[in-house]
């Protein structure tokens, strides 16, 4: 996969209620771009330092994530439903249009698939990487604190097919019951912290031109020279948008041992927003060997600064570590990844 970006989006908010009563969170922004079809990630090419970088495709965005099925292949999730603060294993399959278990992959960032979970007010987040059995099933237990409508994305590339629809992000719905309490999406902010580092952003996310995000990682008051690679690179960026939980996979310029992209402190995406409005970014880093989450709001079109220094309420559950609740972004344990 090239290391830029393809933008992508998917339905609107859809409520599920059963056990304990539930309802869909508030404050969600309007989003303004229709949804289409998903290609591939895009490419926008290395980034050259503080130049912008044209995106040769920004006008023609194709989103993922809408769908359940395209290109011939279905995501076929076997537990749509679990209770909240509750162990479950999650199980879902990749189908091809005949309907068979999908069981090669082409390998991408160390794996065959990346699943994405969010709730739909954005305060949940986690990237897992499930294990694949022999029949094509997989599976990777999950553990949510909260009750609410949340979203997976399942990232990967079919494998041995030359002519295939490259690579591929299916959405599906997951209904957590339990008590439910809607939260709205955290305030804007520049800067953030998770587990003693303080993570700061620059740049702007802008609807329809590729621009430069920079994250800056510091502990104690003194910048991280030594991140460690994580999934091919130093820093791995997802963001949502708020509302249709429109879905943006990043990867930075350059990779560790290309001669030029240094551990730290700072490390560089380029992105393009689909549209206006709030967004929800989520940055993986690797630190004395272990992966933490930073949680960040922006808004497409506006200067990513805000009010600073995210509050734990704002920040809100974005990962575990050992499945203790803590929160990225507000200085308890939290690193949002389960394997």
């Amino acid at each position: 996969m090239n290391t830029a970006v393809k933008i992508t989006a998917f339905a609107a908010v859809l409520a599920a209620s059963f056990g304990t009563a539930y309802g869909v969170g508030a404050g969600v922004d309007p989003v303004n771009a229709e949804p289409a079809a998903h290609g591939e990630h895009a490419s926008s090419g290395q980034p050259k330092g503080e130049e912008k970088v044209k995106d040769e495709g920004a006008g023609e965005a194709r989103p993922g994530g809408l769908q359940v099925s395209e290109g011939g292949y279905t995501f076929d999730l076997g537990t749509p439903r679990i209770a909240a603060d509750r162990e479950t294993d999650l199980r879902f399959t990749i189908r091809d249009d005949q309907g068979g278990k999908l069981t090669s992959y082409t390998r991408e960032h160390g794996k065959d698939l990346h699943l994405i979970l969010a709730s739909r007010d954005l305060t949940t987040y986690r990237h897992l990487h499930p294990e694949l059995a022999a029949d094509g099933s997989w599976s990777t237990p999950v553990k949510l604190p909260e009750a609410g409508d949340y979203r997976l994305f399942a990232d990967f590339t079919p494998g041995g097919d030359a002519e295939g629809p490259g690579n591929l992000t299916l959405g599906a719905d997951l209904a957590v019951s339990g008590a439910y309490r809607p939260s709205a999406v955290p305030a804007p902010s520049r800067t953030t912290t998770v587990d003693g580092y303080t993570v700061t952003l620059a740049g702007e996310l802008r609807p329809g031109a590729a621009e430069q995000l920079r994250l800056k990682v510091s502990k104690d008051g003194r910048e991280v020279t030594d991140l460690q690679p994580y999934l091919g690179s130093y820093g791995h960026l997802v963001a949502l948008r708020s509302g249709d939980l429109g879905y943006l996979h990043v990867h930075p310029g350059g990779e560790p041992g290309d001669g030029r992209t240094k551990p730290g402190p700072e490390v560089s995406f380029h992105a393009t927003a689909p549209s206006a409005g709030t967004y929800r970014l989520f940055l993986d880093f690797q630190h004395k060997g272990e992966v933490r989450t930073a949680a960040f709001t922006v808004r497409a079109g506006e200067p990513t600064g805000g009010p600073s220094g995210a509050t734990p309420k704002e920040s809100g559950d974005v990962g575990e570590s050992g499945e203790s609740g803590g929160s990225a972004g507000s200085g308890e344990s939290g690193d949002g990844h389960e394997h």
